[in-house]
């Protein structure tokens, strides 16, 4: 009977020790699942921090190519006034030209 009680109490803590041990095995499993939540969570946060970047890059390649196109429109611009400039400055060139030639026979008439 002593003997029969022995292995009982022999059972009983090794069943203890292994109860023990999957509580043990149980919270690790939990702070595991946990963890692998948190980096879920971040994998998440990090895809849309890559979506936000493509956005943005998107956006800044658009304005740049909308910037170069202002740029050529501003150089064509350029052109058309200077090309402007100069037919002023020869129109006024010639007003002074005719101008003077009229005051020159204007002046010949009288002194005749």
């Amino acid at each position: 009977m002593q003997k029969v009680k022995c292995l009982l109490l022999i059972g009983l803590t090794r069943l203890s020790g292994k109860i023990k041990m999957a509580e043990t095995t149980g919270k690790r499993l939990d702070r595991i699942e946990e963890k692998l939540d948190k980096m879920g969570e971040v994998l998440v946060t990090l895809a849309r921090f890559e979506e936000k970047m493509d956005a943005y890059n998107d956006y800044r390649q658009n304005s740049w190519e909308r910037m170069n196109k202002f740029s050529e429109k501003l150089d064509r611009i350029e052109k058309t006034v200077d090309d402007n400039a100069r037919t002023v400055h020869t129109i006024n060139k010639l007003f002074w030209v005719v101008l003077i030639a009229i005051a020159g026979s204007i002046a010949a008439q009288l002194m005749v």
